[in-house]
């Protein structure tokens, strides 16, 4: 998969297509789901032009890897989710089900999630 410089996701950081922020940063955007799967459901991106969570750890600085881990952890606290638990996708290329060509985490929680795989 190449990365798409039209994708949804390019849009939204270009400011094409509004969002819902809960978190930025000067490599990090986050904002919540349109069709959340859960009470807590986030998409967190970089801000770099990365395809997949391999070509983020491949390509990206120390700075952007560790400020996107440090976003994470920060909508964590935010949303009150340490104590009960989370979770955290990545989906990765076709048969991981990663639909936007951009890496993206979901992060979701709020609720007891039941099994990982339907």
């Amino acid at each position: 998969m190449s990365y798409d410089k039209e994708n949804i996701f390019a849009k939204i950081l270009r400011g094409e297509i509004p969002c819902n922020k809960a978190y930025e940063d000067e490599y990090v955007l986050a904002f919540h789901d349109i069709a959340p799967l859960a009470p807590v459901h986030i998409l967190v991106i970089p801000k770099g032009a990365y395809v997949s969570l391999v070509d983020f750890s491949a390509k990206a600085s120390a700075e952007e890897i560790t400020a996107f881990h440090r976003a994470v952890a920060h909508l964590v606290e935010e949303h009150d989710l340490t104590e009960n638990g989370f979770r955290a996708i990545a989906n990765t290329g076709d048969h991981g089900g990663q639909e936007v060509p951009h890496y993206h985490l979901h992060l979701l929680g709020g609720k007891k999630l039941g099994g990982m795989l339907s």
